[in-house]
């Protein structure tokens, strides 16, 4: 299975990326979130709806969108 790649606009600090990781280890279907706040991207793997990975990081205030 192929990770979802996803672009995070708005981190700006390592709490931003520890809130966009919860919120994506939160979505189920995910096995794994790694979130790099140089590179500003989520990378997912897992079953989980990718527009529900969206829906989770804008929950928290960040902007999104797949790569």
């Amino acid at each position: 299975m192929m990770p979802t790649k996803i672009q995070v606009t708005g981190m700006s600090c390592m709490h931003c990326v520890g809130a966009v990781t919860k919120a994506l280890q939160q979505v189920p279907g995910v096995e794994q979130a790694e979130v790099s706040l140089e590179e500003k991207q989520a990378v997912v793997t897992g079953i989980a709806d990718p527009e529900a990975l969206l829906a989770a990081i804008k929950e928290e205030g960040y902007a999104a969108e797949l790569i």
